[in-house]
């Protein structure tokens, strides 16, 4: 399955913010949507870095609740691993797994057109062995 398919099936929805907020905001978002990461967009609308939990996490134990008041900038990861809508799921999940990172921003044309994280990739995998323990199933049970 290719990321547009999974893309269409779960929305393009994606929650963006810019670098000047502080990261007490960016917990406070990431806990009323329930995610794990919001997307850092520059001021010309470019996918500028990204802050996930683990962010978050990381810079409590590394700063104490100081960094709390910081803003996003100096937390996020700058350097951001994207993909695009023709890219299939397993490479998507290879670079995952390589990166050890749980959220990929896709882009289209250089414009952000949503998130998959690493949970819609196992949802993906899920169903598609699922759909494969069927069809071996019924292919046995007719013969």
């Amino acid at each position: 399955m290719i990321v547009s398919q999974i893309l269409k099936e779960k929305g393009h929805e994606v929650f963006t913010v810019s670098k000047d907020i502080s990261v007490k905001e960016v917990s406070e978002l990431l806990a009323e949507k329930r995610i794990g990461a919001v997307v850092v967009m520059d001021q010309a609308g470019a996918v500028d870095g990204i802050i996930s939990e683990r962010d978050v996490v990381r810079g409590l134990a590394q700063h104490g609740s100081g960094i709390l008041d910081k803003k996003v900038d100096e937390l996020m990861t700058k350097n951001v691993i994207t993909h695009g809508l023709d890219d299939h799921i397993d490479d998507l999940m290879q670079e995952m797994t390589k990166s050890r990172i749980r959220h990929l921003p896709i882009l289209d044309d250089g414009k952000l057109v949503g998130v998959i994280s690493i949970g819609d990739v196992v949802k993906n995998r899920v169903e598609e062995l699922e759909a494969e323990g069927n069809m071996l199933r019924d292919y046995i049970a007719t013969g």
